[in-house]
């Protein structure tokens, strides 16, 4: 499958005086398979070293970071000379040794001419006491599952994705059916790879699911493996509570929610715990959409979801049966799968800040709302072919945004700045804004 990051790895290769990058993001997303294919396809030879029980390459490590000295140990670890011009060097699981993160500053430092793409899980990489961050050395990438459009090019439909890319809107409502089919099947398979490339293997419901349950449950393991005791229960705890703080109709997040009579200072380890590692996004108020729009951050209000689509389905135990009944899976759980598809589509956007905004008495609240260039947006989510949306009449009367935005499976149409843009195209959403 193709993965829109190699064109992100492609543009480091090429850039002057790039550093050692590190691919960022939660277990299972494709770091390993990113890394490798970027290196056969670009590279003439790769030397990966994982350091995931791998004591040959912990041991070298606990010596100096002399990098000719540990260059020498990567050779005799990969069985062939390392040059600069033709090699890519891979640490994987990085986070399982400390001091290759500290190395890479010396990398850069002295041998700026080698290429090295590092990942790791970020429930690993920030947290060593004892040794140093390279702060400053290296470039950072982060890796989410796959968008809805590498999803219609996993599965083939290239047609399809090339005519969502060209903005072909009438073209587009001839074959919406065709859409409106592939985005229900990508609501309940998710974009983990694993699960997407079993389901192009296989095309079986029922195997996606237990592959997504055996993802769940190896991230449950990781709790305990990873963090101290006395933490494990209260991130368990959070973890379990996320789908239903999302069926709520007021979807900010409660902690009380989580356990009776529980504040923020109870679970915020827990929380940071689940963010860094890339299982939960939090998605922040602002108090008002001005500019600059971090200023007007509530800190204090968000809302989280969860990493997959898929992911929040098997959580909830989402039937099958769902994707059979007209448009059914967007309006289970009072439009969680809807609101929870548009935001993991946004976090495949490099460079788009994501909030949401509600009034003070929180009975007016808009899904999201996004900053492209200098425009601040608000984007209603409407999990059904009804556009009546209250909330958004109010933001649009009090601030009289430029542009406002209803996503839903309603035809594209564009009125006074307001658009309407279907769920299946809402990844486009800078392309079709800066082409009207």
């Amino acid at each position: 499958m193709r993965r829109k990051a190699i064109n992100e790895l492609i543009d480091w290769k090429n850039k002057k005086g790039h550093k050692p990058i590190i691919i960022q993001g939660a277990r299972q997303v494709g770091k390993t398979w990113l890394m490798q294919e970027f290196g056969k396809t670009q590279y003439k030879q790769i030397a990966y070293i994982n350091f995931d029980s791998n004591d040959r390459m912990l041991n070298l490590f606990s010596g100096d970071l002399n990098v000719q000295r540990l260059l020498t140990g990567f050779e005799l670890e990969v069985g062939f000379k390392i040059n600069s011009k033709d090699t890519l060097i891979i640490f994987d699981e990085i986070q399982e040794c400390p001091k290759a993160i500290t190395s890479l500053k010396y990398f850069n430092e002295n041998v700026p001419e080698f290429d090295i793409v590092a990942a790791g899980s970020l429930l690993g990489v920030a947290h060593h006491e004892g040794t140093g961050f390279p702060v400053g050395k290296v470039e950072f990438m982060d890796l989410y599952p796959l968008s809805f459009d590498e999803f219609l090019g996993a599965l083939g439909e290239e047609q399809l994705l090339e005519l969502a890319q060209k903005q072909d809107f009438q073209m587009i409502k001839i074959f919406k059916d065709k859409f409106e089919n592939l985005i229900k099947q990508y609501c309940y398979i998710g974009g983990m790879p694993a699960v997407v490339q079993d389901f192009v293997n296989n095309r079986d419901f029922n195997a996606v699911r237990a592959i997504q349950k055996e993802i769940i449950t190896a991230y449950e393991k990781d709790f305990s493996k990873h963090i101290p005791a006395n933490t494990v229960e209260k991130i368990r705890m959070l973890w379990n509570s996320i789908p239903s703080q999302l069926t709520k109709e007021n979807k900010k997040f409660i902690y009380n929610a989580v356990r009776k009579g529980a504040r923020a200072k109870d679970f915020e380890t827990a929380l940071s715990w689940l963010a860094n590692c890339g299982l939960v996004y939090k998605v922040n108020r602002i108090k008002k959409p001005a500019l600059p729009i971090t200023a007007y951050e509530d800190f204090d209000a968000f809302k989280l979801f969860i990493l997959d689509i898929g992911l929040l389905g098997a959580l909830t135990n989402l039937e099958t049966k769902t994707l059979l009944e007209g448009n059914k899976i967007f309006v289970e759980f009072k439009g969680a799968i809807a609101e929870q598809y548009v935001l993991q589509q946004f976090k495949t956007i490099k460079d788009l800040p994501i909030f949401y905004w509600s009034n003070e008495t929180s009975r007016s609240e808009i899904d999201f709302v996004i900053q492209i260039d200098s425009k601040v947006i608000p984007i209603e989510v409407k999990s059904t072919t009804n556009l009546k949306a209250k909330s958004l009449k109010i933001y649009r009367e009090k601030y009289k945004p430029e542009i406002s935005i209803r996503t839903s499976l309603t035809d594209y149409k564009e009125d006074e700045g307001l658009y309407n843009i279907p769920l299946y195209l809402i990844e486009m959403i800078k392309a079709i804004i800066s082409a009207n």
